[in-house]
């Protein structure tokens, strides 16, 4: 057995392969090498730096010290998924393809007595190898409908790579899982196109509230400051109104039946004063004993 290479180790796997017919999963085999070779021209990746292993519903692509990691993983998450979209829009439903992707390093020796059956021994190929198999990275495709691959990257590669945020790769859309295998759990980051790793509300990571700082949303197109200052503002006090009704008010005892509009009858000093005698309203009589007016002129009520 050779000695034990430093590898950048690319994994891919069909979704739902072993349901389709014999013809439809020939397509796909061809589609899938296709694709990773247009992957890996698009990441500078040269014929002699890459060394692959077809496992029939997918692929084992080594690739050589001198690649850049980061290429890869940028040709991987925007490349990829476009070259699979171009696929899909025109392959029946029965060919259409989606991935499981991982993205892993380690040391990887070739084994030439193994012969044709595959000869590469690692520790680090076999945990990449579980996460590529793992219900996270199964799960993850599933709930992405919208999406056509999914992709998990090895804790070595996320911290060499993935979170300084080199060009085309966003640390904040990787967010970390636990796969859980027969010997331990292995960490691994997930790649979520549709949900940042930092959201813990739907409009993403809250900013910590002040002491005193009163709770509830913004409204639209609202600053902060235009918030805190409708939020602090004291009550407009509310508006005065006159209860005093406008016109003339008359006060009757007795009962009153008042038709019509004209008053007849005699009137002395109606402004304050005191009326004596039957009031005349418009034909009909008012009974009763003293009245006194209030206003000049006007209404009765």
């Amino acid at each position: 057995m050779g000695e034990p290479v430093n590898r950048t180790i690319l994994l891919l796997d069909i979704e739902q392969f072993s349901r389709r017919d014999d013809v439809v999963q020939a397509v796909l085999r061809r589609t899938l090498n296709t694709v990773v070779d247009q992957t890996l021209v698009a990441a500078g990746v040269e014929a002699t730096q890459q060394y692959r292993e077809d496992r029939g519903d997918g692929l084992i692509v080594l690739l050589g010290g001198d690649v850049a990691k980061t290429a890869v993983l940028r040709s991987l998450l925007t490349l990829t998924p476009e070259l699979l979209h171009d696929h899909n829009r025109l392959a029946s439903r029965s060919a259409q393809m989606r991935l499981r992707m991982v993205l892993a390093a380690g040391e990887i020796a070739h084994d030439p007595q193994a012969g044709t059956t595959g000869g590469l021994v690692g520790h680090d190929l076999n945990q990449a190898c579980r996460l590529l198999d793992s219900d996270a990275l199964r799960a993850a495709l599933t709930e992405q409908a919208d999406e056509q691959c999914a992709l998990m990257v090895s804790t070595v590669v996320y911290e060499g790579v993935v979170r300084h945020g080199h060009r085309g790769v966003r640390p904040e859309l990787f967010r970390p899982t636990e796969v859980k295998v027969k010997d331990g759990v292995l960490s691994a980051w997930l790649h979520r196109a549709n949900e940042p790793s930092g959201s813990t509300e739907p409009n993403g990571p809250r900013e910590p509230r002040e002491l005193g700082e009163p709770e509830g949303p913004m409204g639209p197109g609202e600053s902060k400051e235009q918030a805190d200052g409708a939020r602090q503002a004291p009550a407009a006090p509310r508006a005065q109104v006159d209860e005093r009704p406008a016109g003339a008010v008359f006060h009757f005892q007795g009962a009153p039946v008042v038709r019509g509009s004209l008053v007849g009858g005699d009137q002395h000093g109606v402004s304050g004063g005191q009326v004596t005698g039957d009031v005349v309203l418009g034909g009909s009589v008012a009974k009763g004993g003293p009245q006194t007016g209030t206003e000049n002129g006007g209404s009765a009520s």
